[in-house]
């Protein structure tokens, strides 16, 4: 038994290919049956390896079944380390799973005038203008549509990691202490493991359909073009069983979406800086490629869902090393950072005006520390939790700031990343001031001693002591 292809322009038939086979073959691929047959075997492939693995081909209806699946997966199969065409189809299906309603007139006029309510009051809390983002009220479905191009951007730099991982192992593993000799190859690990993680991220991306509220609130801006977004169904879902009117609950959801959409429009390097971290961070993942050859060997093609859980219970991730541990530090802080500003000006924006202001805002805050089970696929999926787990302390410094240098003061952090607080500054946000005032002593140094060599300033004379500093953009 070999799976070698036939030489070009030959066709598999004969004693090589079994009546049972030519049967099944036409039943499943039709007229292009023998086209099929030649297509598995160039893919590295050898049916007649994964029947007599399955215990055929002595059944011509299992038969047909192994080769049913195996269509299935050369129909899907493409380049990208993720299906995204099964990922698409399964997040719509299981946004729809549990009701997803089109948003009617009457909903979409409570979302507008939410916003609008939230806007003003914003205004009180924050120097940053109002985003001026479309408002949209959208359907679990639609939410689903906006929001899959990001995912893609997040999930698949560690899917290709597992899938180079995998081929990687295959290539030099001996083919004696596969599962199945001759029938796994490097292409079929990546359709089958691309179809796999396709399946994992659609179901996770449905899930998050049905427990989000707006386009932002796992942290992360998910839209490629900013508006400003509530989902009515999860909305009135939420509220359901709360003894809080339904206005209330949206108003508070609405006044977080409207925060983040503010700091996202006008703070321009925040989108660039989590994404770009968030990517950076999977692109330097490396898979163990012991846990990779464990599943390589015991990998039966004829029943994917051996790949499927390995994906599932994260075999394939890594263990983190202290680079990726300080990356992730750095991505966490400036996540928590980012709920921790808008738990803050929400807060203070609601103070006046919603009388369950507290039990709301702790509701949301355990439910963000909690996490759902979308939020665990995609922390398995790509090693990265989505909640921000310090926010928190990321809202009392952000108070502490308002509260001794104002307002202005509070949103100027956001000038710059190099300003952005760190983890040492949430766990003592009382010696904030004083880091950041040694921060910009040396950038004054460090700007007039630039002034100096560049002949912009005499040398005995003294920087204004009241100017601030400029942004440090070096």
């Amino acid at each position: 038994m070999t799976s070698q292809p036939p030489p070009d322009g030959a066709t598999p038939e004969g004693d090589d290919v079994p009546d049972q086979w030519e049967e099944v073959l036409r039943a499943v691929f039709g007229d292009d049956s023998q086209e099929a047959l030649r297509e598995l075997t160039e893919r590295g492939m050898d049916p007649r390896a994964i029947a007599a693995a399955a215990g055929l081909p002595d059944d011509p209806r299992l038969l047909r079944q192994v080769l049913e699946q195996v269509k299935r997966m050369l129909d899907a199969a493409g380049d990208d380390p993720v299906n995204w065409e099964i990922a698409h189809d399964i997040a719509r299906e299981v946004a729809v799973a549990e009701g997803d309603p089109s948003v009617g007139e009457h909903s979409r006029r409570q979302v507008i005038e939410a916003f609008s309510v939230a806007e003003l009051w914003l205004d009180a809390a924050t120097d940053l203008p109002p985003a001026g983002a479309p408002v949209r009220a959208w359907s679990r479905s639609e939410w689903v549509e906006s929001t899959l191009p990001t995912w893609r951007s997040l999930a698949d730099p560690v899917a290709a990691s597992v899938a180079d991982g995998l081929a990687a192992v295959l290539n030099r593993t001996d083919q004696a202490e596969l599962t199945v000799p001759g029938v796994i190859s490097p292409a079929m690990l990546r359709q089958i493991g691309g179809s796999l993680f396709g399946m994992q991220v659609g179901k996770a991306a449905g899930e998050l359909s049905r427990e989000v509220f707006g386009a932002t609130d796992i942290g992360l801006p998910l839209l490629r073009e900013t508006a400003i977004v509530l989902l009515p169904t999860n909305v009135e879902a939420f509220g359901e069983g709360l003894e809080i009117p339904t206005d209330e609950v949206r108003l508070f959801l609405a006044l977080r979406e409207a925060a983040h959409a503010r700091l996202f429009t006008h703070v321009t390097w925040l989108r660039g800086h989590l994404l770009g971290a968030v990517e950076a961070y999977a692109r330097g993942i490396e898979v163990d490629p012991e846990a990779i050859e464990t599943a390589v060997r015991d990998l039966d093609p004829s029943n994917p869902d051996g790949l499927k859980q390995a994906l599932s219970e994260g075999v394939f991730l890594p263990r983190t090393t202290d680079a990726q541990r300080a990356s992730l530090e750095r991505l966490e802080t400036s996540l928590a950072l980012v709920e921790g500003w808008v738990d803050e000006v929400t807060a203070t924006a609601a103070a006046p005006h919603l009388p369950n202001i507290a039990p709301l805002r702790e509701m949301l805050r355990r439910r963000r520390a909690a996490g759902g089970p979308a939020e665990h696929t995609f922390a398995t999926l790509v090693g990265l939790e989505l909640r921000p787990r310090r926010s928190r302390d990321a809202a009392a410094l952000w108070a502490q700031i308002g509260r001794t240098d104002g307002i202005q003061a509070r949103e100027a952090v956001w000038a710059h990343p190099d300003l952005l607080p760190t983890a040492e500054d949430l766990d003592d946000p009382a010696g904030y001031a004083g880091r950041r005032s040694a921060i910009a002593a040396d950038h004054a140094e460090v700007d007039r001693a630039l002034a100096e060599i560049l002949g912009e300033v005499d040398g005995d004379e003294s920087p204004d002591p009241g100017r601030e500093p400029p942004a440090a953009d070096s």
